[in-house]
C-alpha cells in the first residue's frame, strides 16, 4: 500500500500540494485484485514523470496509470478502456451506443498524449521482450544439430547457434595518425640531422656545451619574393606588394656549420 509521503515524493514540485491522503487513499483502492493493485500503485510512482511534460489533472494520470497497466498486462485497448472506465462503458451499452461508436471513443483515448507518454516511458526493447523466446530457440537449434535426420540441417543449426552465440565484436574506436611528408619536412629533417652530427663531432673536439647551446641553426634573413595580389577593379595604379619569406635554398645554406 502506498503512503501519503510515498505518493509526494513522486509527484513533481508543482503537484505536491495534490498528495493528500484522500488520494493515496483513491490510489490503494482502485482495483480489487491484490496483483493488479499493486502493479498500479508500483506505475503510478514509477511514470510520475510524465506529468512534468504536460498539464495534465490528477484524476486524468491515475486514468492513463490504470489502462496503460492493462495494456501491459495484454488486454486489447477495448478490454483496457472498459476495466477503467466501467461506469462509463456501462452507460455506453445502457444507453444503446453502437459498437463503431464505442471503438472511436477507445482509439481516441488510445492516441491521447498522456497515454502515449507513458507507454513510451513503459517500452521495453524487444530483446529483452522476448529472452526467453531468444534461449528457446537456441535449444532448438541445439536439438536440431544432435538430431535431425538430414546433415544440411544439423549443419544449418550448428551454424546458426555460431552466429547467435559468437563474442561481441570490439567496438572500441580506433584512431589513425597519418603525418604525409612534403619538401619542407624532409629539409628540416635533414638539417638537423646534419646539425646532430656536426654538433657531436665538436664535443668531442672539446667545445663547451654553452657554446654548442648558443648556436642558431638558422640565420634569420629574409628573402624578398615578388608576389602578385589580386586587386579590385577599382583599384588602379597600385604597384604589386612584396612578401618576405624564407626559401628552401636560402634555409639550406645559412644553416649553421
Amino acid at each position: 500500500m502506498l503512503t501519503r509521503k510515498e505518493v509526494e515524493q513522486a509527484l513533481p514540485a508543482n503537484l505536491k500540494s495534490s498528495a493528500t491522503q484522500a488520494l493515496t487513499d483513491q490510489i490503494n483502492a482502485l482495483v480489487q485484485d491484490p496483483i493488479v493493485a499493486e502493479t498500479i500503485r508500483e506505475h503510478f510512482i514509477t511514470y510520475a514523470v510524465v506529468l512534468q511534460e504536460g498539464k495534465w489533472g490528477m484524476d486524468a494520470y491515475i486514468n492513463a496509470i490504470q489502462y496503460t497497466t492493462y495494456k501491459m498486462m495484454g488486454y486489447s485497448n477495448q478490454e483496457a478502456y472498459q476495466r477503467t472506465f466501467p461506469v462509463r462503458y456501462q452507460k455506453f451499452i445502457q444507453d444503446g451506443t453502437s459498437s463503431k461508436d464505442i471503438s472511436a471513443y477507445v482509439s481516441q483515448y488510445h492516441k491521447g498524449k498522456l497515454v502515449n507518454a507513458i507507454l513510451e516511458k513503459a517500452l521495453i526493447p524487444v530483446h529483452v521482450l522476448y529472452q526467453d523466446t531468444y534461449h528457446l530457440a537456441i535449444r532448438t537449434q541445439a536439438d536440431l544439430m544432435l538430431n535431425a535426420n538430414s546433415e544440411k540441417v544439423r549443419s544449418d543449426a550448428a551454424n546458426s547457434i555460431m552466429v547467435a552465440l559468437a563474442k561481441p565484436k570490439d567496438n572500441a574506436p580506433t584512431v589513425a595518425i597519418q603525418i604525409n611528408n612534403n619538401a619542407e619536412i624532409d629539409a628540416m629533417k635533414q638539417m638537423l640531422q646534419d646539425m646532430s652530427v656536426k654538433q657531436m663531432a665538436l664535443v668531442e673536439a672539446g667545445v663547451p656545451a654553452k657554446e654548442l647551446a648558443a648556436q642558431r641553426l638558422i640565420e634569420a634573413k629574409p628573402v624578398e619574393i615578388e608576389e602578385e595580389i589580386p586587386q579590385a577593379p577599382w583599384v588602379e595604379n597600385v604597384k604589386p606588394k612584396k612578401n618576405k619569406l624564407f626559401t628552401e635554398d636560402w634555409m639550406k645554406q645559412n644553416a649553421v656549420d
